[in-house]
């Protein structure tokens, strides 16, 4: 009875987060730097290219640009209006050149060529408040992040052609106020100037960004007290990012499949980890998620000696065996030869787009993985199933598994096998025969339990996954 009774529970589970994921997200993501009358600023249209693959990674609709005119700027912002209409969370994210004049906030599109301060009102910037009333206006969450905190590059101009009357021309953006559902956060303080990073990098605010927001399970406002420390460390103190928020709920751009779990059924069978049970906190959680793919036993061990009797202390035990254990022969075989960098080199969202994977090289990708003994959907996209097979096959064969590749490792992956040809229902159809030296399905190691991002496909195979466990079980018994 108890076991029927969990089954329910996980059912119930699966529909609540199909309904959880449905919800609709767009982003406005846009970063210019090459000006035509002013310094450039080199990292902007990297940073808005990082950003915007990160958005994507997490379910959002991505509207995005660099270097626009003022007229491709107002075609861009005329397309996030229409589809950010009703949405249920609103993204607007800008870097490059912004101004303050007399209290109201500008971008700057790169063929402004601003004289006073009657260009800056009659058009030839943006103004930020009429903008995201305009296009944000009806969105159930509205999120505005603005790296454009630098100094205003025009104030000698307007304030020499404004003699006649005052003027308030200042440094960094002014203050601004979010209304209801509305978080807003600026790379520095109002009236502040930002840092742009040491040119080909990203900024260290997007950086702080992209490191932080789409972390599984952690909510947004507590995303940003971790964004405004790792850039108050980065640059020795000299940037604090600042911000407003009037958000009326807990707001979640990677909601974390096994909170909800934990939540949903807090003690259904005693078999799943529950976040917040005897730790609302989350510390332990937060913990285990830091050491859970570690390649160092210290780091496992310092977890069990703070919590012997934790709710991880098996995979911690399991994951310290393995370590000892070392690699299979098989897989020493196939490391043979591989650049030592492979084992060592983090794989994040930004090394994978450097390497330039276009829908059918992701494909290609799906299909080796597969063909070596870690089966996914060949479909071109690389989504939470894929995400979960690529730390198997990163964990299987020693390197940093994050689940994203890098140029080692894309290598790697590459000499292992040569891939059958791709066909028109490679979308579904299996290899007929796998690589000798890969080891089958079953001894790749376990998915963590813990999803990447948030999906349809990711609650469904959560759900089952813990349901196929559970049934088996009752078989052998």
């Amino acid at each position: 009875m108890r076991y029927l009774t969990f089954l329910a529970s996980l059912m119930c589970m699966a529909l609540s987060v199909s309904a959880a994921k449905a919800d609709r997200r767009v982003a406005f993501v846009v970063g210019n730097g090459s000006y035509k009358n002013v310094a450039q600023l080199p990292n902007p249209p990297i940073d808005a290219k990082a950003m915007a693959a990160t958005l994507r990674n997490v379910g959002f609709e991505v509207i995005e640009g660099s270097n626009l005119s003022r007229d491709q700027m107002t075609e861009k912002l005329l397309d996030f209006g229409r589809k950010a209409q009703g949405s249920d969370i609103a993204l607007f994210y800008y870097a490059g050149h912004g101004i303050a004049v007399s209290g109201t906030n500008y971008l700057l599109p790169v063929d402004a060529d601003i004289k006073s301060e009657m260009d800056v009102k009659l058009g030839a910037a943006i103004n930020i408040d009429l903008t995201l009333e305009q296009t944000m206006g009806d969105a159930k969450v509205k999120l505005v992040f603005l790296d454009a905190c630098r100094d205003n590059p025009f104030a000698a101009k307007i304030k020499s052609n404004s003699a006649t009357r005052s003027v308030n021309v200042q440094s960094g953006l002014a203050e601004m106020k979010s209304g209801e559902g509305t978080l807003i956060a600026f790379a520095t303080g109002p009236g502040q100037t930002a840092l742009d990073g040491q040119e080909g990098n990203n900024s260290p605010f997007t950086r702080a960004l992209i490191d932080n927001i789409t972390k599984p399970g952690v909510e947004i406002q507590q995303a940003m007290t971790s964004v405004r420390a790792q850039v108050n460390e980065e640059t020795h103190k000299g940037q604090l990012p600042w911000g407003h928020t009037n958000l009326i709920g807990a707001v979640y751009l990677n909601q974390a499949p096994t909170t909800q779990v934990a939540n949903a059924a807090p003690t259904a069978a005693g078999s799943l980890p529950a976040a917040s049970a005897g730790n609302s906190d989350g510390v332990e959680l937060e913990y285990w998620r830091s050491v859970k793919e570690s390649n160092k036993p210290e780091e496992l061990n310092a977890y069990l000696t703070a919590y012997p009797n934790g709710q991880f202390k098996a995979l911690a035990l399991a994951r310290l065996a393995a370590i000892k254990s070392g690699p299979s022969t098989a897989t020493r075989t196939l490391n043979a030869g591989v650049d030592p960098a492979t084992f060592t080199d983090e794989a994040t969202q930004v090394t994978e787009d450097q390497i330039g994977l276009d829908k059918s090289k992701r494909r290609d990708v799906q299909r080796r993985l597969t063909a070596l003994g870690f089966d996914t959907k060949q479909t071109g996209t690389f989504n939470d199933e894929t995400r979960s097979v690529l730390k198997r096959w990163q964990t299987a064969r020693g390197y940093p598994a994050s689940g994203y590749l890098n140029k080692h490792q894309h290598k790697a992956l590459l000499s292992e096998i040569v891939a059958a040809p791709a066909t028109a229902s490679d979308t579904s159809q299996k290899p007929a025969r796998r690589a000798a030296s890969a080891p089958p399905p079953s001894s790749a190691p376990a998915p963590a339990p813990h999803r990447s991002s948030p999906g349809d496909a990711a609650g469904a195979a959560f759900v089952g996954g813990v349901v196929g466990g559970m049934m088996g079980g009752m078989f052998r018994r």
